[in-house]
């Protein structure tokens, strides 16, 4: 019997969990073709956006990039504004990580707004945005505008109690603030 997008995505997920990433590669791929031939677009998205984090937790960052961009043209296309702005988030990520600030810079814009005009948006999603935007801001050289965002990614993790963005953010806006 073939499993259920659900489970295959969980399955998946708990592969990663558990540290057997080439089974968890495996289990996405099969999702991916599975949801292909089903024509589901959101089980292909997020069957893309899972092999998509299975490549980057493996370092293939171009296979990541690959997949990454796949499944954001899948979510453009549907009515699932939150799954794209966190899959936006991931690619800019991973090209922000990879130095291609500029390429990286639209898809954080992208991801903000769909975020920050979404009433469902849960803080620590905007406050993990608001990060890689901001370190990409003073990767940029824009410290202020780096600092505001960190301000504002510390108040995110705090409300959501996630102590270590806290310290992060402090630790950022410390150095920002004396340069």
């Amino acid at each position: 019997m073939t499993p259920t997008p659900d489970e295959f995505i969980r399955s998946g997920y708990q592969a990663r969990r558990e540290g057997r990433l080439q089974e968890a590669r495996q289990i996405f791929s099969d999702s991916i073709a599975s949801s292909r031939n089903a024509a589901d677009p959101l089980w292909l998205g997020s069957s893309l956006a899972g092999l998509g984090q299975i490549e980057r937790d493996l370092h293939n960052t171009d296979a990541a990039l690959q997949h990454y961009e796949e499944a954001v043209e899948v979510y453009r296309s549907g009515a699932h504004p939150l799954r794209l702005a966190h899959t936006l988030r991931h690619l800019a990520d991973i090209l922000r990580g990879d130095g291609a600030i500029e390429r990286a810079r639209p898809l954080y814009e992208e991801a903000l707004r769909i975020y920050r005009d979404h009433a469902d948006t849960a803080p620590l999603d905007l406050a993990n945005t608001i990060r890689g935007f901001a370190l990409l801001r003073g990767a940029a050289g824009e410290q202020e505008e780096a600092k505001l965002l960190w301000q504002e990614a510390r108040q995110l993790y705090a409300s959501a109690d996630v102590q270590a963005g806290v310290e992060e953010s402090e630790r950022q806006i410390a150095r920002l603030t004396a340069t």
